[in-house]
């Protein structure tokens, strides 16, 4: 059974539900698209405890928008198989979400036609805020809102495919490339006079990856810039009261997690709890969070429709699920080598599940924080911000490397 802290008090409700074009998510919180993580089995494992969990004034975890990881229009286009699974979606979730990544709006908008005209999506996200070398060095991701006229150009051709269905586009970005070349101000600008229906800022520069520490302020200064969408503030957010944090010191009108969930699916409760007005939190003993994350286990299965693809899976999830825990060495190391769902379940009787919530050691931090770096770009990309023919060709290659999701 989930444990639950012990206090309770109610007050009024922090924020009103999040309305992003039609689609109204009752808990304004949603799942940052994350490479590897945010496939269908996390979801529904997010979704599910989050339906399980407290009743904070009639809202529950499961209210929240869950969207998949990203994948490639062009990918999308061709319908690569790996592709195709990873937008799947199972029958309980509404609305369907999608994250888009591209660098060519032709392409961009085949991809949006899929997704609206087959009726695989209820919410596409376009993805402007990767940092990784292999997509920066050829301008795509975070490099794309420096190319201002590149940038508006994307999110006019997804938006343009996806109105008539009424699918709503949003945008997800960072402040910046670094420090001395920051775009979130104008392409939240831009974004939104071309008909996105929200944008959501992650408060660190490319730069930056996810090291040191985001920069909420900015998150404020797009919130004065942008004043006709709902802007949803990313960076930071380890718990429900980093959440309320954020949401009193910038004004935005919602929150995006991604690190912070890992291991914690149960997070999303104590968010719609915390934004209800309620202080009460999901504090699970061992039981609850192996039972959590040998049923995260079978999900993953039944998505690969593959054991050993599935128990493969899930051993990156378990140093997360198992932070602060007593369990020994010998222990994490076996099932960090799990094959099989019979391994996995042999490997957690030996433990003690009557072990209760750790506190502070299973708190805080959760997956690599990384160190500042320069970023990988085209040659002369930050010399100006239109782009020059030979960058032109370059950025047409640019999905050809993350193709296949």
């Amino acid at each position: 059974m989930t444990a639950l802290a012990t206090t309770s008090t109610t007050t009024a409700p922090v924020l009103p539900p999040l309305h992003i074009g039609r689609h109204v998510i009752e808990s304004p919180v949603v799942l940052a698209p994350m490479a590897g993580i945010t496939n269908r089995a996390f979801r529904r494992i997010c979704r599910e405890f989050g339906s399980e969990g407290l009743d904070a004034g009639g809202l529950s975890g499961a209210s929240s928008l869950y969207v998949n990881e990203m994948v490639t229009s062009r990918a999308l286009v061709e319908r690569n198989e790996l592709t195709m699974r990873l937008i799947s979606h199972g029958p309980e979730e509404r609305p369907r979400s999608v994250q888009l990544y591209s660098v060519d709006p032709v392409t961009a908008g085949q991809a949006a036609r899929i997704l609206v005209s087959e009726d695989r999506a209820d919410h596409i996200d376009l993805n402007f805020g990767c940092p990784v070398p292999k997509v920066t060095r050829k301008g795509g991701g975070s490099a794309i809102p420096w190319k201002t006229e590149l940038f508006r150009s994307i999110v006019a051709s997804v938006v343009r495919e996806a109105d008539p269905y009424a699918v709503p586009v949003t945008v997800k970005m960072r402040v910046g490339i670094d420090d001395a070349h920051v775009t979130y101000l104008e392409a939240g600008r831009i974004a939104e006079g071309e008909g996105a229906a929200a944008v959501a800022l992650h408060a660190r520069t490319a730069a930056q990856a996810y090291s040191g520490q985001a920069d909420w302020s900015a998150i404020a200064r797009l919130k004065e810039a942008v004043t006709s969408v709902p802007v949803l503030g990313n960076g930071d957010i380890w718990s429900a009261e980093d959440a309320l944090r954020m949401v009193a010191e910038t004004g935005c009108d919602g929150v995006v997690v991604g690190r912070g969930c890992l291991g914690r699916p149960w997070l999303f409760t104590d968010l719609a709890a915390a934004f209800a007005g309620s202080d009460v939190r999901v504090r699970p003993d061992l039981r609850t969070v192996t039972d959590t994350l040998r049923r995260h286990a079978a999900y993953l299965v039944d998505f690969y429709e593959d054991e050993v693809k599935g128990c493969r899976d899930i051993r990156k999830h378990i140093a997360w699920y198992l932070k602060g825990f007593p369990a020994g060495s010998s222990v994490r190391n076996q099932l960090a080598l799990v094959d099989s769902l019979q391994a996995l379940d042999d490997l957690i009787r030996t433990m003690d599940l009557d072990a209760p919530w750790p506190g502070e050691a299973a708190e805080g931090q959760r997956g690599r924080a990384g160190s500042p770096r320069v970023v990988h770009l085209p040659e002369g990309w930050l010399d100006s911000q239109e782009l020059t023919d030979v960058q032109r060709a370059l950025v047409a290659q640019a999905e050809l490397d993350v193709s296949g999701g």
